[in-house]
């Protein structure tokens, strides 16, 4: 018999995906989950007893959380990979680390198929048939909601008609929840013109005058493994600052960009542990390197970003690209104290072992011990050069 692994959520889709399966082409199902930091475990007692109730030959849950930062957020961070000047990735970086552990289970469990529910309009079924087809190349995709585009209505009734039973109303929005953000859809995001209201917001968030407060992130060679003076692994840092900055609102946004198949898509998410991170570690460096490593870093986190969002993760010039993070890394140790009140995080200062703003060689716009004032006419001579050669034979 045919034996097929499908990567399932239990909801709607996936659960129809399940009984097609196992009903339709009469194959053996297998299921499996792999959590990246977003479900309780009563959610995913609730996952395995809904594969369950569709008749699975199997189940697994497997927890990828730690390899989603080892393998690719401390990468982000490294980076600060911000899609557009805006977005953290949070569902690009989940999506290769699952793709990945789904391929790996169905070499495992010896699957003759691997199956997923994405549509055929989104980023994720790509994302998904790219890993696939790079680990499992043998290993044949069967994705039924993209190929046979059901109504919501549909795929209920076909459930139904087979003993699936369900609380199967649509929800106002779709939520992703991972470790590094949330995603959230509906009908606002489908316009260029409409923010969420506060009620479609999942997390809550404290009174307008909660307290201003400040917070001290540490870094260690570009990760960071400190929060207020305590040292933390860095997924249970990352969850503390989900916590304290969803209180304060911190981390909500709307982001537009390109989706792999060329048309424009929109997207809300709230991602505080992501941005404030960031925006603590982009500070540390300024302190730390070199104008030319910052340059370059800028250029290369941009490709790093854009293929990661394109499912790309296995491509080699991801490791490449993550050799050169790797090497500025090395200084980037300190700390960084930030203010939070609601809907903002600003930087109040950064220590460091190795910061190169030194009061004894210059002070900016003030005094310098390093040169003359001579030295620096004679630089300005010759950074104008170039230019004043290039106008003076068009006069």
């Amino acid at each position: 018999m045919n034996r097929v692994l499908l990567a399932f959520s239990g909801g709607l889709d996936t659960t129809y995906c399940a009984r097609y399966l196992a009903v339709d082409l009469g194959m053996e199902v297998h299921t499996v989950v792999v959590d990246t930091g977003g479900f309780s475990a009563e959610e995913l007692a609730r996952i395995a007893e809904r594969a369950a109730q569709c008749g699975v030959a199997s189940h697994a849950t497997i927890d990828a959380t730690q390899e989603l930062y080892s393998d690719v957020l401390r990468w982000c961070i490294a980076g600060n990979v911000l899609k557009n000047n805006t977005y953290p990735l949070s569902v690009s970086a989940e999506r290769v680390v699952q793709a990945r552990r789904i391929a790996q289970h169905a070499l495992e469990i010896n699957a003759t198929h691997l199956a997923h529910g994405s549509t055929g309009a989104g980023n994720d079924q790509i994302r998904f048939d790219v890993v696939f087809r790079i680990m499992c190349p043998h290993i044949p995709v069967i994705t039924p909601i993209r190929d046979q585009r059901l109504s919501r209505d549909q795929e209920i009734a076909y459930l139904v008609q087979h003993g699936v039973e369900g609380e199967w109303t649509k929800a106002a929005y779709s939520i992703n929840q991972g470790l590094w953000g949330t995603t959230i859809g509906g009908r606002e995001t489908l316009t260029a013109t409409q923010g969420l209201p506060d009620s479609a917001w999942p997390s809550e968030s404290t009174p307008a005058d909660t307290d201003v407060i400040k917070l001290e992130i540490g870094f260690t060679s570009g990760e960071p493994t400190s929060l207020n003076g305590i040292d933390m692994d860095p997924v249970e840092l990352l969850r503390s600052l989900n916590t304290i900055g969803a209180s304060y609102r911190l981390g909500r946004d709307m982001h537009v960009g390109d989706t792999i198949l060329g048309i424009k898509g929109r997207v809300a998410f709230e991602a505080p542990a992501a941005l404030l991170t960031i925006q603590a570690h982009h500070a540390l460096e300024k302190h730390v390197l070199t104008k030319w490593q910052l340059q370059l870093k800028d250029q290369l986190s941009l490709w790093y970003g854009q293929l990661l969002h394109e499912g790309q993760f296995l491509e080699p010039a991801m490791r490449s690209i993550e050799a050169f993070l790797a090497n500025t890394q090395c200084d980037v140790t300190g700390t960084v104290t930030l203010q939070l009140r609601p809907h903002s995080a600003s930087v109040l200062g950064v220590a460091a072992p190795l910061d190169m703003m030194r009061s004894s060689v210059a002070t900016y716009g003030e005094e310098n011990n390093g040169w003359t004032g001579q030295d620096a006419r004679g630089f300005a001579l010759l950074s104008a050069m170039s230019t004043a050669i290039h106008r003076s034979v068009r006069s």
